[in-house]
């Protein structure tokens, strides 16, 4: 169960690291140099930093392997955040994509946590 924690805080973070890059592409709609504009970048670093040392923590705790595979789930938070903030249209392709991309995961995970059983 405790396992199950660390889990949830590497996807967490793992938002935090796409909403970095909605910042991005909000600071890049303002005037150069702008409040808005530094607010946003600034906000976007910070995002980084958050993400930093969220990592840090998470590969002590979980397999290197399963914090590294659940990282291609920063392309689903892309999609969902992109439709969410920007409106952008989502496409059958890139429903299959995430769904491709999750049950990976799964079966990825899956198979890590029953190589641990078998040593």
């Amino acid at each position: 169960m405790k396992q199950a924690k660390w889990f949830l805080l590497l996807h967490l973070i793992l938002g935090i690291y796409a909403t970095s890059s909605v910042c991005s592409k909000l600071a890049a709609r303002q005037p150069f140099l702008s409040v808005a504009f530094i607010g946003l970048y600034g906000a976007m670093l910070l995002a980084l930093v958050v993400y930093a040392f969220g990592w840090q923590q998470v590969i002590k705790h979980l397999p290197l392997t399963t914090a590294y595979a659940n990282k291609a789930v920063t392309v689903v938070w892309g999609i969902l955040l992109g439709f969410l903030i920007f409106g952008e249209s989502v496409t059958p392709r890139q429903v299959v994509g995430a769904l491709i991309i999750i049950v990976g995961i799964v079966l990825f995970v899956r198979a890590d946590h029953e190589g641990e059983d078998d040593q």
